[in-house]
């Protein structure tokens, strides 16, 4: 039987998991997807190892950028971003391949591209880990300027949370959350940006998934904002992972 799987720390509640069971079960599809809860990157040649029939796998937090060194070669989108979330592997004559790739590009932007205005010309991406990559090379492409915006500013990279006044929130109509941020089990918790400058102009995005509307989407609603969570862009890279493991 054919394997697949993610790899991140924590995995306690995995949309891959789930989807691509139901996905296999619906195709009837040979094939199972396990959850590798690994601590460290260091661990990924054992699980390698020891799942001789694992044929490709995802990557989440906190490992799309610390999987690179441990890969053999990436396409070009994800070489350009240096964040990877699916891996597809070729194995012959004892030997193993690993080819890297960035899916969360595909996902973001045909979930955020229907609901983008003539005035939504600058976005802040909120968080500047791997996941932030694909959201900002996504929309430059998409002609939206993009600025990091982190708990500390980090010089001509990233603005503080704090840096957030009346005039930038307003000049900035797109705010895409890529922190964990009001994940499940932590749902009160949300980005510190201040929600009462928002107005029906802004379109927040938040990637987390679980629950539906996190206080970060509620904040953005309350004050009239179009607002959309990560379920669509999940389902979207996904298949667009396994179109690439599958593909010969």
């Amino acid at each position: 039987m054919r394997q697949y799987g993610l790899i991140g720390f924590p995995l306690t509640h995995s949309f891959s998991k789930r989807f691509f069971t139901q996905y296999f079960a619906d195709h009837s599809i040979d094939a199972e997807y396990l959850n590798f809860e690994i601590s460290d990157i260091s661990m990924l040649p054992t699980v390698l190892k020891e799942h001789p029939n694992l044929v490709g796998f995802n990557v989440t937090i906190p490992y799309k950028e610390a999987v690179i060194p441990y890969l053999d070669s990436c396409d070009a989108k994800a070489a350009a971003i240096k964040a990877v979330n699916t891996v597809k592997i070729e194995r012959a004559d004892g030997k193993i391949s690993l080819k890297g790739f960035n899916t969360d590009l595909i996902g973001f932007r045909n979930s955020i591209l229907p609901l983008l205005k003539q005035h939504h010309k600058k976005a802040l991406v909120l968080g500047t880990g791997g996941a932030s990559k694909a959201i900002v090379a996504t929309l430059n492409d998409l002609s939206v300027s993009t600025q990091l915006v982190s708990r500390e500013a980090k010089a001509g990279r990233s603005i503080s949370y704090g840096q957030l006044t009346k005039t930038v929130m307003h000049e900035y109509s797109v705010v895409v959350n890529t922190t964990p941020l009001g994940t499940y089990p932590k749902t009160e918790t949300f980005p510190e940006i201040p929600y009462e400058y928002l107005t029906d102009k802004h379109l927040l995005f938040d990637l987390v998934y679980n629950p539906g509307v996190t206080q970060f989407l509620q904040k953005g609603a309350d004050h009239g904002a179009v607002t959309k969570n990560g379920s669509d862009m999940l389902e979207l890279q996904a298949l667009a992972a396994w179109e690439i493991w599958t593909e010969e």
